[in-house]
């Protein structure tokens, strides 16, 4: 998750539990005789929810009740979604290291990513690097992002990486295949003057 959508999970969550603990707060203060305020919905510890009036009011339009299904549809196939995206995680932590003694071992996911990065930060030519790793801890498959200079051929870069950066991993985790991804991008520059 980036760090803008990490930003707006985190206040949005905020809000979200600011506002039911207001609202929650303010209902056990009602239901305990505490004097509500006159745009309060309820005015007592006795008062229900929806009055008669109230739920009957729309029962002759044929359209409300549907809109109200389809609308708390909506509002649950959201929450979902976001509970599925805020529970999932996009960022391998460990990654399974076979020993050979049948036990294995666990190496952080942010070391090797951190390994491959810098390796990869040493291409000639490469300006920045970023990994991240995805998929299954016994099969590890990386994103690799890398940022080239104006004057980098991206076939000899790519052919760097995966000799250099992405074999060492593959050997030193014991993997037997390390699929990647790899995003080439290039520094934006201004046009060089030629006189």
């Amino acid at each position: 998750m980036s760090t803008v959508l990490r930003t707006v999970n985190r206040v949005l969550t905020a809000l979200a539990g600011l506002v039911l603990l207001a609202v929650g707060g303010a209902v056990l203060a009602v239901g305990f005789d505490a004097p509500a305020p006159s745009w309060w919905v309820h005015q007592g510890p006795h008062d229900v929810l929806l009055s008669n009036a109230e739920r009957t009011r729309w029962r002759d339009a044929g359209w409300w009740w549907p809109v109200v299904i389809a609308a708390l549809a909506v509002l649950l196939l959201l929450a979902l979604w976001w509970l599925v995206a805020v529970v999932r995680r996009r960022r391998l932590t460990e990654v399974l290291v076979d020993t050979g003694d049948g036990e294995g071992a666990t190496l952080r996911g942010r070391a090797l990513e951190d390994v491959l990065a810098g390796e990869a930060d040493r291409v000639d030519g490469v300006e920045r690097a970023g990994v991240r790793l995805t998929g299954r801890r016994d099969a590890p498959r990386a994103r690799v992002r890398l940022l080239l200079a104006p004057h980098v051929d991206p076939g000899t870069a790519l052919h760097e990486l995966t000799t250099r950066a992405l074999t060492h991993a593959r050997g030193s985790a014991n993997l037997p295949s390390l699929p990647a991804e790899v995003r080439l991008r290039g520094v934006k520059h201004g046009a060089e003057r030629v006189s």
